[in-house]
């Protein structure tokens, strides 16, 4: 039987990361199970926006970046869309690698039950892997890969929460949308590590080398694959802050991380909740360690008209990781960098869900396969969203929103 997974996968694989594990595990622990519908809504909104990108690499046969600067109008415009994707994806990436690798190492460190210096070993192995599979694998290695990490995040979490038995009817509540005081941030937090701008980068690129061929079956295949994936993706985060609630809800204890989960819950539920949660978190850094640079190499490509899996390819996706390396191997504070990636990040979120949405109405570059009016209104609220949360980001660095 073959498994309706694809480049949507490697969208999961990208979200979850050590970012999500986080939010979802502050939000459990914080505020039990009242910030449930915040992810259920993040994952509706990004199948809304990866399906629009994945098609335009199917029908298209183009990625994002070509189809931005085929838009982007006068020279100047182009130019300036350009660098802010370059900087943005490029510098931002290379920030978030670190937190990648140290929050994967984090998750073997909690696996093994080890700490201290041996973090150091464990985020240059991590970086090593990262790197003979970016430098060495084709496209469809690099998938079956994300693939079966997603596979193992899955199982992983989902075997946390069998062990933390949650309530369900509290569950069913934080469906319904609100707000308990203090848990706007956290709240934004989780929609924000859902919606990620170069997860649209590297959707359409993959989907464009998945359904090469653009067969009749393509645009449903890649359809249901961002469904099915994305789907996947969300219910991860839910897992993830049902284990929280369920276990550490209330409890009073200092929890800072998904690392810090996995020891908190070890003497209620044994050594092998600790098991399934580190195995979860390392599996979410290690495959976000591969997207993240795969993402940034995939657009600068794209923007400068460079092959795919050529030299500038590769260069910049090992500029990426060894820069993440770097920070993380150095025992650095990587949160002020973080912070001013998340800024770039923060503008370049709207700016290219509106570029995107512009693409999608092109009747010149998708013919009868542009967005129905339904997903135009879906994809303006989204955009909505995203700016409201670009507008947060930026405001909270500058001090103006705490």
């Amino acid at each position: 039987m073959k498994l309706p997974f694809g480049p949507g996968a490697l969208v999961t694989a990208a979200f979850i990361g050590p970012g999500t594990v986080t939010a979802c595990t502050l939000a459990g622990a914080n505020f039990g199970y009242a910030l449930l519908w915040a992810l259920v809504f993040a994952t509706l909104a990004t199948v809304i926006l990866q399906e629009m990108s994945a098609r335009l690499g199917v029908v298209t046969g183009a990625g994002l970046g070509e189809a931005l600067m085929a838009g982007a109008g006068h020279p100047g415009v182009r130019v300036a869309v350009a660098a802010l994707i370059v900087v943005a994806l490029a510098f931002g990436n290379a920030a978030y690698q670190a937190g990648n690798l140290t929050g994967a190492s984090l998750g073997g460190e909690a696996l093994l039950g080890v700490a201290g210096p041996d973090r150091k070993v464990f985020v240059g192995v991590l970086a090593l892997v990262a790197a003979v599979f970016l430098l060495t694998g084709s496209y469809k290695l690099l998938e079956r890969v994300l693939i079966s990490l997603v596979i193992l995040m899955s199982l992983a979490f989902a075997g946390s929460v069998l062990i933390t038995r949650p309530d369900l009817g509290a569950m069913l509540q934080g469906l319904v949308p609100q707000l308990p005081d203090g848990s706007l941030f956290t709240a934004i937090a989780l929609i924000g590590t859902t919606i990620v701008p170069y997860n649209l980068f590297l959707h359409a690129s993959a989907a464009r080398e998945r359904w090469a061929d653009k067969g009749e079956d393509a645009l449903s295949e890649a359809r249901r694959d961002t469904q099915v994936s994305v789907g996947l993706g969300g219910l991860i985060s839910i897992f993830i802050l049902v284990t929280a609630s369920a276990s550490l809800f209330a409890s009073g204890l200092p929890i800072k991380s998904g690392a810090d989960l996995a020891r908190a819950i070890e003497p209620a539920y044994g050594p092998m909740a600790r098991f399934l949660v580190g195995t979860g978190l390392l599996a979410a850094g290690l495959s976000s360690a591969i997207t993240a640079p795969l993402a940034a190499a995939y657009a600068v490509c794209e923007l400068s008209r460079q092959r795919p899996r050529g030299t500038v390819f590769r260069g910049v996706a090992l500029a990426v990781l060894l820069v993440g390396a770097g920070i993380a191997l150095a025992g650095l504070n990587p949160l002020s960098v973080i912070l001013t990636a998340q800024v770039a990040n923060g503008i370049l979120l709207p700016v290219v869900a509106g570029f995107l949405l512009i693409a999608m109405n092109r009747r010149s570059l998708l013919g009868e396969k542009v967005n129905s009016p339904l997903q135009n209104v879906l994809g303006v609220g989204v955009l909505m969203v995203t700016i409201g949360l670009g507008a947060r980001l930026v405001l909270r660095a500058a001090g103006v929103w705490p």
